[in-house]
């Protein structure tokens, strides 16, 4: 009786084989990533000199005031160049949303942790991003809250922080945030709201526009609520706190 014989196709690989086919696997997986990073580092270079078109955010909104038909909702959005901003704005989104703007390199987590530790004393989870942290989510990213997106909106962070100065982050902020139902940027919500240029934006009318930021479609800086107008007078305390106009001398040894 013959014995009988193993089939070519049921034996095992060589090793060197299998160590060919997971090479290869791996420069595969070692390409894709290389070109990932690519896009992702032409993406944010190109926002370091062209005024985005729009954001995710945006399209987003609009989406969903389409969908849901939003009762008085009309979309603007106008760029505006940094020089034609007031001082007064810049310092109070400063002020209201990321204290510690000049110092970090796109994570405040002093202010992580004292958000998590006020949660668990019983107080209501308040956010902790910073203003780089959130022109990545805003700029290239979807809403939600998965672990996925928020390691996508850290990689973004990072890169920001990493290809643009300061000044251009708080530009591209100033530019893309929400004011209002439908209102992005300063520009837009100066008009919108004040009837005015942002370049003439005053003190009291900048903090008001920075207490919105929390809840744009909420509160009002047209007609401010009780909670508006209290929050707009913090935010005044804390542009005094931070040292005012003079604060934006301070990033890194130079005038922004």
């Amino acid at each position: 009786m013959r014995p009988a014989t193993t089939s070519s196709a049921s034996a095992p690989r060589p090793p060197r084989q299998r160590r060919a086919r997971r090479g290869t696997v791996g420069l595969i997986v070692l390409r894709v990533a290389q070109a990932l990073f690519a896009l992702t580092v032409a993406q944010v270079l190109a926002f370091l000199v062209v005024p985005p078109p729009a954001t995710m955010f945006m399209v987003e909104d609009r989406v969903d005031a389409l969908v849901r038909h939003r009762k008085g909702y009309h979309f603007r959005y106008e760029w505006v160049s940094y020089r034609n901003i007031s001082d007064y704005a810049k310092v109070a989104v400063i002020a209201a949303e990321d204290q510690k703007f000049s110092e970090h390199f796109g994570f405040d987590f002093e202010s992580v942790e004292k958000a998590i530790e006020d949660h668990e004393r019983g107080r209501k989870l308040r956010g902790a991003s910073t203003i780089s942290q959130q022109v990545a989510k805003n700029l290239f990213l979807w809403p939600g809250r998965n672990f996925v997106r928020k390691g996508l909106e850290a990689y973004y962070t990072v890169l920001i922080e990493a290809l643009w100065p300061k000044r251009r982050i708080l530009e591209v902020y100033l530019n893309t945030a929400e004011f209002g139902n439908g209102v992005f940027g300063v520009r837009a919500a100066s008009e919108q709201f004040f009837d005015k240029p942002p370049a003439e934006l005053t003190r009291y009318e900048a903090a008001l526009l920075a207490g919105v930021l929390p809840s744009p479609r909420r509160l009002h800086a047209d007609r401010p609520s009780d909670y508006l107008e209290r929050r707009t007078y913090n935010i005044l305390r804390f542009m005094n706190r931070i040292g005012g106009r003079g604060y934006l001398e301070q990033f890194w040894g130079g005038t922004i």
